[in-house]
C-alpha cells in the first residue's frame, strides 16, 4: 500500500513510519523538519504554517497514495487550568476542533475502520495512538485528585472513557454535530458526575 504520512518526524509518526515501513508499505512523509528515516522512505519538504504549501508540494500526486495519514491529534498538549472541569473541557475542544480540521479530517476513522480487519495493526493503533493519548492525558484526573477536587479513588481509566466515548460517537456516527458547546456539555458532565463520587469503584452490596 502507498501512504502518505504527514507529519511522521516524532512521537507516534514517527513509530508509525517506522512501523509501516517494517511492514513492506511503500511511504512518503510531508514535513517540515528532516529526520533519520527507515531505508525507502521519500520524504517531501512541506511547512504547512504557510498557507497553500501543502497543496503546492503535492501537486499532483495526491491520487499516487492509497491511504493518508495526519498524526496531529497525538501531539496537542495536555492543558493545566488549575480544575478538572477546565481541563477536560479543553481536551474536548481541542479534540473536536481537531477532528473536524481539514488536516486531521476523516483520517482517524479511517485508521479505526482498518483495525477491526488487521488485528496486528490494532494492536500498534492501541500501544501507540490510544494508550499514548491515555497515559499524557492521565494527570489530569491526578491533579483534579491531588487538589481534593475529587475523590481518592476516581478511576481516571472511567472518567477518560467517559469524555472520549460521546466524542468518538458523534465523530463515528455523524448522526449530531461535533461543535465546541457539545465538548463542553460533555466535559462538564463528566467533571460533575467525578466530583460526586461516581467514578470511585464501590464494592457491591450483596442483601
Amino acid at each position: 500500500m502507498r501512504v502518505l504520512v504527514l507529519g511522521g518526524n516524532r512521537y507516534i509518526g514517527l513509530s508509525l513510519v517506522r512501523e509501516l515501513a517494517n511492514r513492506g508499505h511503500e511511504v512518503t512523509v510531508a514535513n517540515s523538519h528532516p529526520v533519520v528515516l527507515p531505508e525507502g522512505v521519500r520524504r517531501i519538504h512541506v511547512d504547512r504554517r504557510q498557507d497553500g504549501a501543502a497543496r503546492a508540494a503535492l501537486a499532483g500526486s495526491a491520487r499516487a497514495f492509497d491511504a493518508v495519514v495526519d498524526t496531529i491529534l497525538a501531539t496537542q498538549p495536555t492543558p493545566d487550568t488549575g480544575s478538572l472541569e477546565g481541563d477536560l473541557a479543553h481536551v474536548a475542544e481541542s479534540w473536536v476542533r481537531l477532528s473536524n480540521s481539514r488536516r486531521g479530517g476523516r483520517t482517524v476513522a479511517y485508521f479505526i475502520a482498518e483495525v477491526q480487519s488487521d488485528p496486528g495493526l490494532a494492536v500498534v493503533w492501541r500501544e501507540r495512538f490510544v494508550d499514548r493519548i491515555r497515559k499524557e492525558r492521565r494527570p489530569v484526573i491526578e491533579r483534579a485528585i491531588a487538589r481534593g477536587e475529587i475523590p481518592a479513588g476516581s478511576d481516571p481509566e472511567l472518567i477518560m472513557d467517559l469524555l472520549f466515548g460521546p466524542l468518538y460517537h458523534r465523530y463515528l456516527n455523524g448522526h449530531l454535530p461535533l461543535d465546541q458547546s457539545f465538548a463542553r456539555g460533555v466535559a462538564r458532565m463528566v467533571a460533575a458526575g467525578a466530583v460526586d463520587g461516581a467514578a470511585v469503584w464501590a464494592p457491591r452490596r450483596i442483601s
